[in-house]
């Protein structure tokens, strides 16, 4: 299974905002944005989080597709 963040990324992109911003918008630990650097498996509540803080969809910014 593979996991990719990059549409989270491109939406940071095109709202201006830096990872930081993300960080403290969605009330996010330091562990968690590494995974997310790294497209590590996150939980759901803290997909959610990020989407009620940026106003969007899971497939907004997440993208999975199976090996």
């Amino acid at each position: 299974m593979s996991i990719s963040y990059n549409k989270l990324w491109h939406l940071i992109i095109d709202r201006k905002m830096k990872k930081k911003d993300l960080l403290e918008l969605a009330n996010l630990t330091p562990h968690t944005m590494l995974c997310l650097r790294h497209n590590q498996s996150i939980q759901v509540e803290t997909l959610a989080k990020i989407c009620i803080a940026l106003g969007c969809k899971l497939d907004d910014i997440i993208e999975y597709s199976p090996n």
